[in-house]
C-alpha cells in the first residue's frame, strides 16, 4: 500500500492560551506554514492560529 500524502499538524494560538487545533495538510500541495483565524476559548475571541510540528 502506498503512504498516506497528508501529515497532522498543530495550530497553535497566538494568544500564548497553550490551546490548539490538531489538522492535516498536504506538504506537496501547501509548502509554506498555514495561519488561521479561529476561535479559542481560553481568550474567549477569534485570533491567529499558526502551524506547529505534533511532537
Amino acid at each position: 500500500m502506498a503512504k498516506s500524502a497528508t501529515v497532522k499538524i498543530k495550530l497553535v494560538s497566538t494568544a500564548d492560551t497553550g490551546f490548539y487545533y490538531v489538522t492535516k495538510k498536504n506538504p506537496r500541495n501547501i509548502t509554506e506554514k498555514m495561519t488561521f483565524r479561529k476561535y479559542d476559548p481560553v481568550a474567549r475571541k477569534h485570533v491567529e492560529f499558526k502551524e506547529a510540528k505534533i511532537k
